[in-house]
């Protein structure tokens, strides 16, 4: 038997078949210009193949599940952000999630239920968004960045407010500042906005980075020299919440 999660975000669409014991198959596409077409196009993919007499349930999660008319239910993200790391690692009690447009810390209990969370859904700041702008004025792309920040020495970018970051980013290359010390500023704002509002919330135990900027090396070094302490990385990052919406549609 399988049970399907399907997450909706604002970047990215990502799917998991899920067997009770471990991920039988993923798919991460980008989402576009229309949720419900894009996930539905994730759930067909994963169910190539396999016989649909042996799906248990569907569950969709996300900004784009209320779009989903093939999911048996819709769970919120931050559930299934929860339940996805907590198969994975159950030592984990603090989750730091960076997605394309909002950033979240989640605190969960030892029996990895939500015990208390934290959003910034208002600004892009931080963000994969705010990634994906500032890397671009310096020619490069989110896949990319590490290459350029890896030895470099991070510039001070002070603006976290996107419109402002940019605009100073600008300034910077046109003073002949090197953009590999450019990028490793931006990912060094990146940082420290993640550490700032993990200080707001609640630092538990061992804490673990999920999301698509969690494939940084560079980000996630600078967040645990923040931090003082290592921080969990899951092999995908990006098909955490995909993960939880499947354990949780399995039971």
């Amino acid at each position: 038997m399988y049970s399907i999660g399907v997450d909706s975000g604002s970047v990215a669409t990502k799917g998991v078949l899920f067997d009770g014991k471990k991920v039988v198959k993923k798919v991460v596409i980008p989402t576009g210009w229309s949720p419900k077409s894009t996930s539905k196009q994730v759930y067909d993919l994963l169910c190539e193949g396999i016989d649909k007499d042996k799906i248990k349930k569907v569950i969709g999660t996300g900004y784009g599940r209320v779009a989903m008319d093939f999911v048996d239910k819709t769970v919120t993200e931050i559930t299934c952000h929860t339940k996805g790391i907590y198969f994975l690692n159950n030592n984990i009690r603090t989750i730091l999630d960076v997605g394309g447009q909002d950033s979240k810390v989640i605190n969960l209990d030892q029996n990895g239920n939500v015990s208390n969370f934290m959003m910034n859904d208002k600004c892009a700041a931080g963000t994969g968004r705010f990634l994906e702008i500032t890397s671009n004025l310096l020619g490069s792309d989110i896949e990319n960045i590490d290459d350029l920040a890896k030895d470099a020495k991070p510039v001070n970018i002070s603006s976290m407010c996107t419109v402002f970051a940019e605009s100073e980013i600008v300034s910077l290359l046109a003073q002949n500042i090197p953009k590999e010390e450019v990028s490793a500023g931006i990912l060094k704002s990146i940082a420290n906005k993640s550490t700032s509002m993990l200080a707001r919330g609640e630092i538990v135990d061992e804490v673990a980075f999920t999301g698509g900027l969690a494939k940084s090396k560079v980000l996630v070094k600078m967040i645990e020299e923040i931090l003082g302490k290592k921080i969990f990385i899951a092999e995908d990052t990006q098909i955490i919440g995909a993960l939880g919406a499947a354990v949780i549609a399995f039971k």
